[in-house]
């Protein structure tokens, strides 16, 4: 990368971990910045977004997968039915069960969110040469696939 984000010199394009960990935050940054729709929180957007592209989940579930208490998913689902933008229904499979679910907006927004994310990548990725942007169409989804293979090894 360059403007400063990554100093590394030509002899070590690779960068060391902490560099490209380095990296990875200050696009995650630049990225969600560049992103207004909705105007969520990022734990609202992350968990719209689990739902979008995984469906349905209970409450406790989505606290799981989002890495946060119980409690503090059902505060955030609550501004987030309000909002609407998700809604609880009756788990067909087992009726004591309540499912979290996104709503048409909730979509929409979710939807939104991401053009606009990939609409500032792509920007960004614009003012690298060619063979740069060459490699970071070849690492991201790389490294996509390898996170992915290690939650179905898990």
């Amino acid at each position: 990368m360059h403007n400063g984000v990554m100093q590394m010199d030509a002899e070590n394009t690779a960068g060391s971990a902490e560099d490209l960990i380095i990296a990875v935050e200050h696009i995650v940054r630049y990225v969600r910045q560049n992103s207004r729709a909705g105007e969520l929180s990022t734990a609202a957007s992350s968990a719209l977004g689990r739902l979008s592209r995984e469906g349905p989940q209970r409450l406790t579930d989505l606290a799981r997968a989002e890495g946060v208490s119980q409690p503090n998913m059902t505060q955030l689902v609550t501004r987030m039915e309000r909002a609407d933008l998700v809604r609880r229904v009756a788990d067909a499979t087992d009726g004591r069960s309540v499912l979290v679910e996104a709503t048409e907006t909730g979509l929409d927004v979710f939807h939104r969110r991401r053009a606009e994310r990939a609409d500032a990548l792509q920007l960004l990725v614009a003012e690298l040469t060619e063979p740069e942007q060459q490699a970071v169409r070849t690492a991201l989804p790389a490294l996509a696939r390898a996170i992915q293979d290690r939650r179905t090894r898990s």
